[in-house]
């Protein structure tokens, strides 16, 4: 089966090296060099049927903002984002985190490491892709997550679509609600077991989740805990 992969890039020789590498592999990779129409092209193949599974995305593009693109098409479909970048700091790493990413290749690209980050984040997406039309929420306290589509929604009846990683960070802390959790161990539940205590990842998921559960100001369902990690409030 053909695994759909749109490479958003405008340096045409590390195109030609990945053309190459996924040759003769189940990978087909799709093309858009600016950026400029890969939304378009995401919306075409979901309504012919052909889903793309995987976005690879430059943070340098030409006509487009790499970053702002991996958040539109976050919220566009199941897909998941890989952005390349030739900046490698924690910085860039969060920021590309904070704006609907899934992972994070820094340049000059490594073929093999990008095959292996692709086919680990393709098993996550490919059961909500599959299963994306399931109506089977988990109902915890005021708010409402469908696991298969990654779909939060409010008391107030906001509707809003989580990234895989604020997925994993969500389900991580419905598992062990009423109970503190360390930052080490949600570092290991969204793939990033080197966690270090100046790693400022999982803060930043916690962030955008209490944005999206409407929990910014009091904080009262994802409660810090002092030197332990954080809570979900029973």
């Amino acid at each position: 089966m053909a695994i759909n992969v749109l490479l958003v890039e405008d340096d045409e020789l590390l195109v030609k090296r990945i053309h190459n590498h996924f040759a003769n592999t189940e990978f087909t990779i799709e093309v858009d060099p600016t950026g400029a129409d890969a939304l378009s092209i995401v919306r075409q193949r979901v309504n012919l049927g052909g889903v793309i599974s995987l976005a690879i995305i430059d943070i340098v593009l030409p006509k487009r903002d790499g970053l702002q693109l991996a958040k539109e098409l976050n919220t566009l479909t199941n897909i998941g984002v890989i952005v390349l970048s030739s900046r490698d700091s924690q910085a860039d790493r969060i920021a590309g985190l904070a704006q609907g990413a899934d992972d994070y290749i820094c340049k000059p690209v490594d073929l093999l490491e990008l095959e292996l980050r692709m086919r680990a984040l393709y098993k996550r997406v490919a059961v909500n892709q599959e299963d994306d039309e399931s109506e089977e929420f988990i109902e915890y306290a005021d708010f409402k997550l469908h696991p298969d589509n990654r779909t939060l929604i409010t008391a107030a009846g906001v509707e809003s679509r989580l990234t895989e990683a604020e997925h994993k960070v969500l389900i991580c802390l419905i598992s062990n609600a009423g109970k503190a959790t360390c930052r080490e161990k949600i570092s290991e539940e969204i793939g990033q077991p080197d966690w270090s205590p100046n790693d400022r990842t999982v803060d930043v998921l916690i962030g955008r989740l209490r944005k999206k559960l409407n929990d910014e100001k009091d904080q009262k369902r994802i409660v810090t805990v002092r030197g332990k990690g954080y809570m979900l409030s029973i």
